[in-house]
């Protein structure tokens, strides 16, 4: 039986990190993001998670939003400890708490119980490294030549066994298919091509462009249409050749029932869903109902990111890339393998600060 001592010690900062090459989706362009790294502590470990903001319609999650509510998360805190998981999900939904807070808690409650226990967070929950499938590697809107100088960026510095392209550009889907021929021209033989419209297009453009894509080897197309119009996807769930998949419209595990019958997977994120408690959830829900599942991110550096490796072995697709192209990420913890993104044997996450082990 543990003996469980003292109460949790909560602590938080801003980081900041860079991108090697600014990602234009159809929503915008971003350079940098300043994420929240945040400290639990009780029984002299330390467990660690991460915030990274985002912003999904009227939905919007700014860094000064989450340190805002941090301090409020600290207070609630206090008086608990690291294994009072059920009550802190309670606490935390009930004062709204943003999601991508809620993962940073989240992310440290696992990372400090597989401290104390002494293993690494796969090997605590029976999952086997072997079955984690390769990253994509994200392609941002740009002119077709930046495309293709972006491809072969990417494969030198990654090594990549398969892309996903965003399209949904402003200028409309000739320019997506501009774009998209210019990335498939360069890309090696053999390469797995996927797209992400980011609800780029309408109902109307996205039948055409997933036939269109469907013509040219593309594996399945996410996110066509945007937040807000689900009644449409049954539509072009019908008439798509391609498998589609929901992002910006999947939220939680509640949410997944909601599209079962209108998309054929959906894209799981920590920071949108509010951590690997959800993650779980969505993971059991997808696949009650039929559907597949695949792991993104947003702005998030390598502590996220190896957060969602140590569940990867579930997921279908991975699109587990954003910590590849930062220029200053300031922690290490799951590695780059063949084009995998394979968690550690060190226990809990298995992350470390850059700067400690330089």
């Amino acid at each position: 039986m543990w003996k469980t001592e003292g109460t949790m010690q909560v602590w938080y900062e801003t980081f900041t990190v860079h991108k090697r090459f600014p990602l234009t989706i159809s929503r915008g362009t971003t350079a940098q993001t300043t994420n929240l790294w945040l400290r639990v502590e009780a029984d002299g470990i330390e467990g660690w998670g991460e915030a990274s903001p985002f912003s999904i319609g009227s939905y919007r999650e700014s860094t000064d939003h989450l340190l805002e509510a941090a301090q409020q998360v600290a207070t609630l805190l206090q008086p608990l400890h690291p294994l009072d998981r059920q009550h802190i999900e309670e606490l935390l939904q009930a004062h709204a708490v943003p999601y991508a807070l809620r993962a940073a808690v989240d992310i440290a409650l696992h990372d400090w119980l597989g401290k104390r226990a002494g293993h690494p967070l796969w090997r605590l929950w029976g999952l086997q490294r072997e079955r984690i499938v390769p990253t994509t590697v994200t392609i941002g809107i740009n002119p077709p030549d930046v495309a293709r100088q972006r491809v072969r960026d990417w494969l030198a510095l990654t090594g990549a066994r398969a892309l996903k392209v965003k399209l949904g550009s402003p200028d409309g889907i000739e320019a997506d298919k501009a774009m998209f021929e210019a990335v498939r021209e360069e890309a090696a033989e053999g390469l797995t091509l996927r797209v992400d419209a980011n609800g780029g297009w309408s109902l109307a453009d996205a039948i055409a462009m997933c036939r269109w894509l469907s013509e040219r080897g593309v594996e399945y197309v996410e996110q066509p249409l945007p937040k807000g119009m689900e009644d449409a996807l049954p539509e072009l769930y019908r008439s798509s050749p391609l498998p589609l998949f929901a992002d910006e419209s999947c939220f939680t595990s509640a949410d997944v029932v909601r599209l079962a019958d209108r998309v054929h997977g959906v894209n799981i994120k920590l920071m949108k869903c509010g951590g690997l408690t959800e993650a779980f959830r969505i993971v059991h829900t997808a696949r009650a109902c039929g559907l597949q599942v695949m792991f993104g991110c947003y702005s998030d550096s390598s502590l996220s990111i190896t957060a969602a490796a140590h569940l990867s072995p579930l997921a279908d697709h991975l699109d587990l890339d954003s910590h590849l192209n930062l220029v200053d990420d300031p922690f290490v913890g799951a590695t780059l393998q063949d084009g995998r993104v394979v968690p550690n044997d060190l226990p809990g996450l298995g992350v470390q600060r850059r700067a400690d082990i330089a």
